[in-house]
């Protein structure tokens, strides 16, 4: 199951340059099961999760169509009932979602995946990628003349520039982590982000 749920998620990001290519879901597999056997997680389910993770996910895809492909994908690979709902509620759950999502989350198994998918987030390497989407989508990089907007009122989807998603998003998920292993990784990479935001902004100005 693991072996065709590889190839289904590779044939889904190929070409992708939006930050969400297979490396990207390497990444959070790996942290994701790093997590879960220190949170004594099921494995599998974390696994499965961790590789279908961005297969929903309307920012790539129409969603409609993808829970469908899944659907069908899960029937030919012979998943049971309950592992099945396992996934689908981490991947229904799971994505920040301009802050709507926050603790929506039941299970561990849900709760180490989307810990593993906001560190490769932040960071040096969630920097690169908030580069990434940013350019894929046409946003600016930078315009100090458009704040950062409050996302619980505001439509997150809206055009923005690559700064700003720091101030909206990623400096916020070093204190929505799920796990102790998480947040010390997490506390790490937002100071490094920090500071990359200082080091930014000093040589926009000079």
């Amino acid at each position: 199951m693991i072996k065709e749920t590889e190839q289904y998620v590779k044939d889904f990001h190929q070409g992708d340059t939006s930050g969400h290519d297979y490396s990207h879901i390497e990444r959070v597999r790996k942290m994701a099961l790093l997590l879960g056997e220190q949170e004594g997680a099921d494995l599998f389910i974390v696994e499965m999760a961790a590789l279908l993770h961005d297969t929903v996910d309307d920012k790539l895809t129409d969603e409609v169509t993808a829970w469908s492909k899944l659907e069908n994908f899960f029937e030919k690979i012979e998943l049971n009932v309950e592992q099945r709902e396992a996934i689908k509620h981490i991947l229904k759950y799971m994505s920040f979602k301009g802050g709507k999502n926050i603790s929506k989350l039941e299970s561990i198994e849900g709760k180490v995946v989307q810990d593993a998918d906001r560190l490769d987030a932040i960071g040096a390497i969630g920097i690169a990628r908030t580069f990434m989407f940013a350019g894929r989508f046409g946003d600016m990089m930078y315009n100090p003349a458009i704040p950062p907007r409050d996302l619980e009122t505001a439509d997150y989807r809206e055009k923005t520039h690559a700064i700003n998603h720091f101030y909206e998003k990623l400096f916020k998920l070093k204190d929505l982590m799920n796990t102790e292993s998480g947040k010390k990784i997490a506390a790490d990479r937002h100071r490094f982000m920090e500071q990359f935001i200082d080091q930014f902004k000093t040589e926009w100005h000079s």
